[in-house]
């Protein structure tokens, strides 16, 4: 996606040639009609899949997670990372490692918003090792429902999870794939 490629490159940050910070329009401040047009690309890519529903992560996913969910005419449902004392004891459940905070969560989508007849497409803002989007995929599981699969709006290619996702058996689109950062630049593929 061009457009996405050169929002990145105008407004992206680049940390310690490892991390992209991108904050002043996917997950800290959001751009309603960039994530618009990024919702309808993902309900494009993903069109004749039968979705049913929309998984993603809180909390960077759930502005993307909407969107597409708002272009396709499906829920958006996002797995918490705390249990609230409204949600129940009615769970699925996965541990997922953050790269970028560093921690594990528990986390979790309750049960009635999931079940075996739904064909879910899960969503997330970056992708780098993969350990979001698996988590998802057994929650998916967990339900016996099926992944049709994984939109990522940024793929970081040089790490291992696009890759791992793919052997793993699930169809991944990513709206941008970084090769690699270098000198707090981005190169893309």
């Amino acid at each position: 996606m061009d457009l996405l490629k050169a929002k990145i490159r105008a407004e992206g940050i680049v940390i310690d040639n490892s991390l992209l910070k991108v904050d002043s329009f996917l997950n800290h401040q959001i751009d309603p009609q960039f994530m618009r047009l990024v919702g309808e690309e993902f309900a494009n890519r993903f069109q004749g899949e039968a979705v049913t529903k929309i998984l993603t992560i809180e909390a960077s996913g759930i502005a993307v997670a909407v969107m597409t969910g708002l272009a396709m005419n499906v829920p958006a449902v996002f797995a918490r990372k705390k249990k609230s004392m409204a949600t129940g004891d009615e769970v699925y459940s996965a541990k997922v490692y953050s790269f970028t905070k560093k921690e594990t969560y528990d986390v979790i989508v309750a049960k009635q918003f999931l079940s075996p007849d739904d064909r879910v497409l899960i969503i997330d803002d970056f992708l780098a090792n993969g350990e979001a989007a698996l988590g998802l995929a057994a929650i998916v599981r967990q339900a016996g429902a099926s992944v049709v699969g994984i939109g990522i709006v940024i793929e970081k290619s040089f790490q291992p999870g696009a890759e791992k996702l793919k052997r793993a058996g699930y169809r991944v689109e990513s709206l941008a794939r970084i090769a690699s950062f270098s000198r707090g630049q981005v190169n893309f593929l």
